[in-house]
């Protein structure tokens, strides 16, 4: 059963609404094979071969995997 992180904030709508917004002005410039990211408090796009381009692996054993299984948040496994 998923038990969520709890109800989305007023913060966590405002990112997503400007993550959709980015978004769609990229496809209106016509700026395809690019993702949205939160970086230096702003919202950027980048190049998706960039964002792939080192490999990052999660930590399962890390801080915020536990803290998160610890609030019973589902990661997928």
């Amino acid at each position: 059963m998923y038990k969520g992180g709890g109800q989305p904030v007023a913060q966590d709508r405002l990112l997503a609404a400007a993550f959709g917004v980015r978004a769609v002005e990229l496809v209106a410039e016509g700026k395809f094979n690019r993702m949205v990211a939160w970086q230096n408090r702003e919202v950027v796009d980048v190049d998706l071969v960039d964002a792939i381009k080192t490999y990052q692996q999660v930590d399962l054993n890390g801080t915020m995997v536990r803290t998160a299984r610890g609030l019973g948040i589902c990661l997928g496994d």
